[in-house]
């Protein structure tokens, strides 16, 4: 069985990358947690100086499970915000192998991402994973909210699975798990809110880092954690493009994902008076 993915986003060479490392790591390095719980993991991998785990280590502690309650209706659209999904076809997006039905996006092979840019940002998006899905247990559900492009939230069937902590949903993958494990079953809708703040760079050096506060059904599992670099799967993360600003992108991995009612308001800082 293959690992869950490969992070190598916005790179020129990314599909001659992944072709070339993929033959080093192998699903056979999966180990179990030493708890017996059933979780498999890596512990052939990089240790995440700021807590001393492996990235996607098993025996990293599972947040515990919160009942985020009944599936409430569509969030309302704040009179600001911009819609990104107008419930028809994919304007604003760009050009990809993705469908819409039923006025719901549907996720398909690779990446949708949006044309225009946003750095500081409120995001809202309402995601359903399939309840009959065939597939490998590792595309369950799979799919990714890629902040920038560069940093992504873990969208994945947490309620029916245990994955490595770090990258279960609401986790900033390969990175830091979510505080507490607030996914509904498969077949049921489930709503991400996003408080983003984008990294800032000076004179080619990274002044603050991202920063994240977040809800996942309404509960609260990041409260303005540092996002410590670009995802990368497998591998430490790491600051290697200097931008404040980029897409919003979904990341399919083949599993028809669905979305619906996905809006964002800006929230970069007013211009200096002058």
């Amino acid at each position: 069985m293959i690992p869950p993915r490969f992070r190598f986003l916005h790179l020129p060479a990314a599909a001659a990358v992944v072709a070339a490392i993929a033959p080093l790591v192998h699903a056979d390095d999966r180990v179990p947690a030493r708890d017996g719980s059933g979780i498999l993991g890596y512990k052939n991998t990089p240790v995440l100086p700021w807590c001393g785990f492996h990235v996607h280590d098993p025996d990293r502690p599972a947040p515990p499970r919160v009942d985020p309650g009944p599936v409430p209706p569509p969030a309302p659209v704040p009179a600001d915000a911009i819609v990104l999904f107008n419930g028809r076809d994919f304007e604003g997006w760009r050009e990809n192998r993705w469908r819409v039905d039923a006025g719901e996006i549907v996720a398909g092979d690779g990446q949708l991402a949006t044309v225009r840019e946003f750095g500081d940002i409120q995001l809202h998006l309402e995601w359903l994973a399939p309840a009959d899905f065939k597939g490998p247990w590792h595309d369950r559900g799979n799919n990714g909210v890629m902040l920038m492009g560069l940093y992504e939230i873990q969208i994945f069937d947490s309620h029916g699975l245990q994955i490595y902590p770090d990258g279960q949903a609401a986790a900033i993958y390969g990175q830091t798990p979510p505080r507490f494990n607030a996914t509904r079953p498969a077949g049921q809708w489930q709503s991400f809110d996003l408080f983003f703040t984008a990294p800032r760079f000076k004179d080619g050096r990274l002044v603050s880092p991202a920063r994240l506060t977040m809800l996942h059904n309404g509960v609260l599992v990041h409260l303005n954690e540092e996002i410590r670099g670009e995802t990368r799967h497998l591998a430490l993360p790491e600051y290697r493009q200097q931008r404040e600003r980029g897409p919003l992108v979904l990341h399919g991995h083949n599993c028809p994902v669905r979305f619906r009612n996905v809006w964002v308001r800006p929230l970069d800082p007013a211009p200096a008076a002058k």
